[in-house]
């Protein structure tokens, strides 16, 4: 009964810690995240990484498109003791699409171009790896373009029967030269002008291991390395990469787990 009421306890503390302060709180569902605090000393490990603590006890953990709706974490405190915190997650639909009739050249890419894939794939997931302490992110995000919503997190196609990437962002539509600004402060940790699906693309290294990219731009305005702030314009709207019209496709990882950027923006 005690070990239940520690738990419900921390689980509480969590909560309104998040609530009271006005800043970043959890969502818990596919695609969200939990924010929590714990004591000073305090280990929090999940799925067999140790998740970073300020130290202030601030932490977060990312749940990506088709999370188990039954997660868990544990806690290792500075007296030895480990604790189990269980958390049920609320299901959601997605946006599924099915279209027939697709030419296969745009549902396969040409083998030419598949080591380029691999190789650009590989230095993105690079870029989303950094566990930095900053963290502005628990003040949330900010929208950083301004545009019509013409795609949203988790929807789904299938061409010709077979089921295509879901779509991991949110998708802004606006005439190309539109600014498109960083959403909350960071490192520059990719700043590229021909990636083959996402042209233009811009990452950036928010702390304890959340990234946003910022995709398709025609224009970067930002080296890698270079710290920005929430608010800075980073770059412009484009039609770069395989796409069909100006638009921003902004996308939210924790490391390699990615997030709805739409809940981040609260």
């Amino acid at each position: 009964m005690v070990k239940v009421l520690t738990l419900l306890m921390v689980f509480c503390s969590l909560q309104v810690f998040a609530s009271d302060t006005g800043r970043l709180s959890s969502r818990l569902k596919p695609g969200g995240f939990y924010v929590g605090v714990v004591k000073s000393g305090t280990e929090v490990h999940y799925k067999g990484r140790q998740v970073r603590v300020s130290d202030d006890g601030q932490f977060i953990i990312g749940f990506g498109r088709d999370a188990e709706l039954q997660q868990s974490f544990k806690l290792l405190h500075n007296d030895g003791r480990s604790e189990k915190v269980s958390l049920a997650l609320k299901s959601r639909e997605y946006d599924i699409q099915h279209i027939d009739g697709v030419a296969r050249k745009y549902v396969q890419p040409a083998p030419d171009v598949l080591h380029r894939i691999r190789t650009e794939a590989k230095r993105v997931g690079q870029s989303r790896q950094f566990d930095t302490p900053a963290d502005d992110f628990f003040s949330g995000f900010t929208q950083p373009a301004r545009g019509r919503i013409t795609g949203i997190y988790g929807s789904q196609r299938y061409f010709n029967g077979e089921p295509r990437r879901p779509h991991y962002g949110i998708d802004f539509a606006a005439p190309t030269g539109h600014p498109v600004v960083s959403a909350a402060d960071g490192i520059v940790r990719l700043a590229h002008e021909d990636l083959y699906f996402s042209g233009g693309t811009i990452i950036i290294d928010h702390g304890f291991g959340i990234s946003s990219s910022y995709l398709h731009l025609s224009a970067i305005d930002v080296k890698e390395g270079e710290t920005v702030e929430r608010g800075q314009l980073i770059g412009k709207i484009g039609a770069t990469g395989r796409v069909t019209g100006p638009h921003l496709d902004w996308r939210i990882n924790w490391f390699d787990v990615r997030l709805d950027p739409a809940l981040m923006m609260q």
